[in-house]
């Protein structure tokens, strides 16, 4: 690896010895599309400047190019930024976002995200994958590595930000009709145009919808299917040259099948739920045939409304923006994934509501110091109520597991037959979250030379956060604590059987109550004895499997009895303060050539783990069963243990993220490359392992990645333009002791993962990409468009070294442009089919079972758009 580090650090010498080379290639003229670098305008520093002079490691894809490779959302965005990852888990809203290997979030409400998405300034805290739905989108930028000077509390690992573009004084709009395979449809329009000489307006509004392209043998339904619409209206008050004011709302709703699971190993439970009936594709998981007994569900509304204005005050320009923002959702999961009416609900209902307001003020002295100042304020509430229950076939089930031992126990405590494990028995949760934070930001140019520029920012944040439960499981079955009731067994049995050998009754016939009860008051003395003998040979085995088999019984507990935050021990809030801050030297070489060195570090708040794996940390809790003296500890002092209660997190602490990088840009009229090399780690990196119906929140005491970021443009004739794009990628648990993994049953065992590399981040990652352009006569013009994405064979998950993937995609697109004005395209999207597991979790209440999540197949279609 240092070989390959010192070659990567030579290959940067040389990018800087030849920019004379590079000069001498002739630079074709531009047109349309095919504009030069030159021309690309970020706002990742929140200002306007060019790529060229903005030193950050940042992609930037325009709405011209997600228009012509149909990017519907961004899941498909990471095709072209192999810095980013994104996968999609077991809704059609839990979307996480990885840059640089480093991110979650979207798949747990109570996790702060890594990875900070904004949608014209503002942000997203929840975010469904969607983007194509955007009407006039101009550009994404994916900035990478920490931007919590000038983003906050959530942008340790990146930022995406995504523009769209304002009304406009004249009128237009355009409308699109796209159709594809598995009966696929997209309608979407928009107008804009003036009200008034200072008042313009525009509207828009999309529909998608999509057969699934996973088959539900048992139902006998396509499921992963598509359905969502969307409006969004806008308005731009622009009294004068110096003052505007933007207006924005919007709404969306999705209302589809998702997710489908895939069985990756049959267990020796597989056995079971056939002779219970049901079925499952057995160790087949990319068959794209599943089998459940209901349908899932996923309705999400997500609205909102933002204002924006902007002053223009000569020296100085003024920025305010306000939002607020809802997420309404509902999701069920038939949480088992077979035919068996094992798991019967596993619904989810959350309501979300953001409240955010930002103001900043930047300088433009025409002099060497230039700085940007402003504050930022967070409100957000979020309430959820989750159940899951046991279906009209668990009872047989957990019977054929356990050697009907469930009705044995039943027995043994005197209990009417069929007491457990009944269908509706289950777990039901209410949560609630308030997050409350402020920011105060600000970053200081200074001209040192005309070349060269030095540049600091400071981020001071603020953040605290409330949480509480009132959960409560009615399966009495697993608030048994099997450790008392075999002592008192075994206490009973050793009874038995002294009293039986005092009064010599043969060994197949056990005392009477009666019998025992004369034997005590007769004998007193030697039954005490016994007694006494039996008290401690129960003691000294009920831990033991082989004494007492009750212990069996244990791994069939799934949802004990839940102990509610807050409480005398656990206050249910955290308190969370941190000042980021960022160093930056940009030297511009040449008009052509600049570079920069940039040290700077990153914050992340404490994320709270809103789930039935909430638990008492060590520090609170030591678990243990009475009869077993467990030592003391606070919540056991405070008379607030419950049985079969263990320890975990109720939350994560804060992250810090610190980078040192350094980054060559250069850029002519026909070609252009940009490189960074980095060193990023993260201190208490939280990390979150999804065990099928909950998460194991942990931090890693610190993980660090060295990597090399690489991408090129190339014109060489008028018509053609060559991308390339590399990401080289060296990830590593510096130390993590109290991490997770996957064990040999495929169920989830703490492990010290230190030295280890996490898994899902692959070392290479590419895409390379081409468009040709081919104009026919001045009314008829093509485009041809193609993108290919690679990413190096990589581990699944912790633990589990026999299962990876490989990701290639190849997309491809044709477009027909008549009179300027109409677009023919026709396209596809991952075109040679290749398929893979995206994610592998252990199988609900399936030990040995391991299912995961297949990706999406080919689709390919055609579009018709009609501008005016």
């Amino acid at each position: 690896m240092k070989k390959f580090e010192l070659l990567a650090a030579s290959a940067i010498a040389l990018f800087y010895a030849a920019p004379a080379l590079a000069q001498d290639v002739p630079a074709p003229p531009t047109q349309g599309d095919q504009a030069t670098s030159d021309d690309i305008v970020v706002t990742a520093t929140k200002r306007e400047t060019t790529l060229l002079d903005t030193p950050i490691s940042v992609s930037v894809t325009s709405g011209a190019t997600i228009q012509q490779a149909q990017i519907r959302d961004l899941i498909d965005l990471q095709t072209v930024v192999p810095s980013l990852r994104v996968s999609q888990l077991q809704s059609s809203a839990n979307t996480n976002f990885i840059i640089r290997g480093f991110g979650n979030g979207a798949n747990n409400v109570g996790i702060e995200p890594s990875v900070g998405v904004f949608i014209d300034g503002v942000y997203r805290s929840r975010s469904a994958a969607q983007i194509a739905d955007l009407p006039n989108l101009k550009r994404v930028e994916v900035l990478r590595g920490p931007q919590s000077t000038l983003f906050g509390k959530n942008a340790s690992a990146g930022i995406i930000s995504i523009i769209t573009a304002e009304p406009a004084f004249d009128w237009g709009g355009s409308a699109e009709y796209s159709y594809g395979n598995y009966n696929a449809f997209i309608l979407k329009g928009d107008v804009t145009g003036p009200i008034s000489d200072t008042l313009a307006f525009s509207l828009a509004a999309n529909y998608n919808r999509r057969d699934g392209y996973i088959r539900d043998v048992a139902l006998n339904q396509d499921v992963n299917n598509r359905n969502r619409y969307g409006f969004r209206g806008q308005l731009l008050f622009q009294p004068s040259a110096d003052v505007k004011f933007r207006l924005i709302g919007d709404f969306d709703q999705i209302d589809e099948n998702c997710c489908a699971v895939s069985n990756i190993v049959n267990g020796p439970t597989g056995a079971v739920i056939g002779l219970l009936g049901g079925n499952l594709d057995r160790a087949n998981p990319l068959s794209y045939r599943v089998y459940n007994n209901l349908l899932s569900a996923n309705n999400i509304k997500n609205y909102g409304v933002s204002l924006q204005g902007d002053v223009d005050l000569g020296k100085f320009a003024l920025t305010s923006i306000t939002s607020y923002r809802g997420v309404d959702s509902y999701t069920n999961q038939d949480s088992d994934f077979t035919s068996a009416d094992l798991i019967g609900r596993n619904d989810n209902t959350t309501n979300i509501k953001t409240f955010t307001h930002e103001v900043r003020l930047a300088s433009n002295f025409e002099g060497p110091f230039n700085f940007l100042a402003g504050a930022y304020y967070f409100n957000e509430k979020i309430k959820q109520q989750a159940s899951l229950t046991f279906g009209k076939d668990f009872r047989n089930y957990a019977q054929a597991l356990s050697g009907n031992a469930i009705g044995l126990v039943e027995n043994i405590l005197g209990l009417p037959a069929n007491t457990f494990s009944q269908r509706g028995q289950g777990r039901f949760e209410n949560w609630r979250l308030n997050d409350e934070s402020y920011s105060f930001f600000g970053s200081a140019d200074f001209k040192i030379t005309d070349r060269l520029i030095f540049t600091g920012g400071l981020n001071y944040t603020q953040d605290r956060k409330q949480f509480s439960s009132a959960s409560f499981s009615t399966d009495t079955f697993s608030a048994l604590d099997f450790v008392a009731i075999g002592n008192q067994v075994i206490t009973q049995t050793g009874i038995q059987t002294g009293v039986r050998q005092a009064l010599g009754l043969p060994a197949n016939v056990n005392p009477t109550a009666a019998q025992i009860g004369a034997f005590a008051a007769a004998q007193p003395a030697i039954y005490g004895q016994i007694a006494a003998g039996a008290a401690a040979f129960a003691r000294a085995n009920q831990l033991n499997p082989a004494v007492n088999p009750l212990l069996g019984l244990q791994a069939l507990q799934f949802l004990p009895p839940f102990l509610n935050v807050p409480n005398a021990v656990e206050p249910g809030r955290t308190s969370d303060s941190n000042l980021s801050y960022s160093l930056r030297l940009a030297y511009k070489a040449t008009k052509n050539i600049s570079g920069y060195v940039t040290y700077g570090t990153g914050f992340k708040a404490s994320s709270i783990n809103i789930g039935p794996d909430s638990r008492p940390t060590a520090a609170d809790f030591i678990p243990g069963s009475p009869v077993t003296n467990p030592p003391a500890s606070p919540i056991r002092t405070a008379g607030l243990a419950l049985p079969n209660l263990t320890t975990g997190s109720r939350f994560a602490l804060p992250e810090t993220a610190e980078v040192i990088e350094g980054g060559l840009k250069a850029q002519w009229p026909n070609f252009a490359f940009n490189v960074a090399v980095f060193q990023q780690t993260i201190n208490n990196f939280q990390g979150n392992i999804f065990t099928g119906t909950g998460f194991i929140l942990t931090n890693a005491g610190k993980q660090s990645t060295f990597g090399i970021e690489f991408d090129t443009n190339y014109t060489p004739v008028k018509a053609l333009t060559l991308n390339f794009d590399l990401t080289y990628l060296n990830p590593k648990y510096d130390s993590y002791p109290n991490g997770a993994a996957l064990n040999a049953n495929f169920g989830t065992s703490p492990a010290n993962l230190t030295g280890t590399r996490p898994a899902g981040i692959p070392e290479f990652s590419l895409s390379g990409g081409l468009k040709f352009r081919h104009e026919i006569n001045s009314d008829l013009k093509l485009l041809f468009a193609s993108d290919y994405q690679w990413q190096s064979r990589v581990q699944i998950a912790e633990g589990a070294p026999q299962y990876t993937r490989q990701v290639t995609s190849l997309n491809m697109s044709l477009t027909a442009t008549l009179y300027n004005r109409l677009d023919v395209t026709f396209w596809g999207r991952n075109i040679t089919d290749r398929r893979y597991i995206t994610t592998i979790f252990p199988s609900v209440a399936q030990s040995g079972s391991l299912s995961g999540y297949p990706s999406q197949p080919a689709t390919y279609g055609g579009t018709v758009r009609l501008k005016f």
